[in-house]
C-alpha cells in the first residue's frame, strides 16, 4: 500500500464513522505513524509502507473511531503557535482560550515592570507559557491540583521557556498559594457534573477532573471570586475562560463580592461568550 492510498483508506473509514475532520486527522495521523512532516508525506505519496506501518495505522484509526482524541494519541496540540505535549492527564488546549491568553498578554503590556501572573488549574501549562512567551517582563507561577498535569507543564516549559521565570505549585485552588499577583488567570472546570455524560466521546476521554464543575458547573468560579482578591495586588486582574451560557452567573458571582470593579466579558470568534474580566479594588 501506497501513502496516498493509506491516508485515503484513513479518510474514508472516518467518513463512514461520521469522524470530523476526517481528512486532517487521516494525514495527521499518517505523519505521526510515518514519522513524516506535512511537506515529506506529499513528496512521498507514492511510496510504499510495510505492513507494520499500515496495522498500526488502522489501530490508531480505530481508537479515534472509539472516541479517543487523536492528540492522546499524537501526544501534540498546537496552542498560540506552539507545540504542547499532552496526554490523558491534561485537557487538550483549545482555540478558544487563545482569546483568554490574549486578553491577558494585553493587559500585562500595560505594565513595564516585572509582573507576577499565577495561572491556576494550568493542566498542560500552555496558557502560562503562551503568556510567557510574549511577556518578556512576566514571572508565572502555574498550579494545578494534579501532580501528573504538574510533570506535564514542567515538560513543556522545559521545551518552550529557558527561564527561571516559571515556577509551579501542586495545589488545590489557593490551598498552597502564598504570595499575591497582578494578574490571576485560570481556565476551571466548568461543566456541569450531570451533562458529561452526554459530551461527545472524544470530550468524555479527557480528565473528569478538569472538567467538572459541580451540579450548576459554577463551584469553581465561586472560590475564584471568593478567594482570588485575597492574592490579587491592588488592582489586580482576574481573568477567567467561561462556558458559553455562564456570563451572567460568573459576573453576578463576582459582584457579590464586592471586591472587584470594571467587570467586561468577551466572545470567542464563534461569538460566544467566552471570558470575564474583573480588576480587585484597593
Amino acid at each position: 500500500m501506497k501513502i496516498k492510498e493509506l491516508i485515503n483508506y484513513g479518510k474514508k473509514l472516518l467518513v463512514e464513522n461520521e469522524i470530523q475532520d476526517s481528512t486532517i486527522i487521516a494525514k495527521t495521523l499518517a505523519e505521526y505513524i510515518l514519522k513524516m512532516d506535512r511537506m515529506q508525506i506529499v513528496i512521498n505519496e507514492e511510496k510504499e509502507i510495510d505492513e507494520r506501518e499500515k496495522t498500526r495505522y488502522y489501530l490508531a484509526l480505530i481508537e479515534i473511531i472509539q472516541g479517543m482524541p487523536i492528540q492522546y494519541i499524537t501526544n501534540k496540540q498546537e496552542f498560540m503557535n506552539l507545540e504542547f505535549y499532552v496526554d490523558e492527564n491534561v485537557l487538550i488546549p483549545q482555540p478558544d482560550t487563545e482569546i483568554l491568553v490574549e486578553e491577558v498578554i494585553n493587559i500585562a503590556k500595560q505594565k513595564k515592570e516585572d509582573i507576577q501572573i499565577l495561572d491556576i488549574c494550568a493542566g498542560s501549562g500552555a496558557i502560562g507559557i503562551a503568556i510567557s512567551k510574549n511577556i518578556e517582563n512576566a514571572h508565572i507561577t502555574m498550579s494545578d491540583i494534579s501532580e501528573e498535569a504538574i510533570k506535564i507543564a514542567k515538560q513543556n516549559s522545559e521545551k518552550h521557556i529557558k527561564s527561571s521565570k516559571i515556577e509551579f505549585v501542586l495545589s488545590n485552588m489557593f490551598e498552597n498559594i502564598t504570595k499575591k499577583y497582578d494578574i490571576i488567570v485560570s481556565n476551571p472546570p466548568y461543566i456541569e457534573n450531570s451533562i458529561i455524560g452526554t459530551l461527545p466521546v472524544n470530550v468524555q476521554k479527557e480528565p473528569i477532573i478538569a472538567l467538572a464543575g459541580g451540579e450548576d458547573g459554577l463551584k469553581f468560579y465561586r472560590i475564584l471570586a471568593d478567594q482570588a482578591y485575597k492574592f490579587l495586588n491592588d488592582e489586580g486582574y482576574l481573568c477567567m475562560e467561561i462556558g458559553y451560557d455562564q456570563k451572567e452567573k460568573v459576573i453576578n458571582l463576582i459582584n457579590d463580592t464586592d471586591k472587584y470593579k470594571e467587570i467586561y466579558s468577551k466572545k470567542d470568534l464563534a461569538g460566544n461568550d467566552r471570558i470575564v474580566v474583573a480588576k480587585a479594588k484597593k
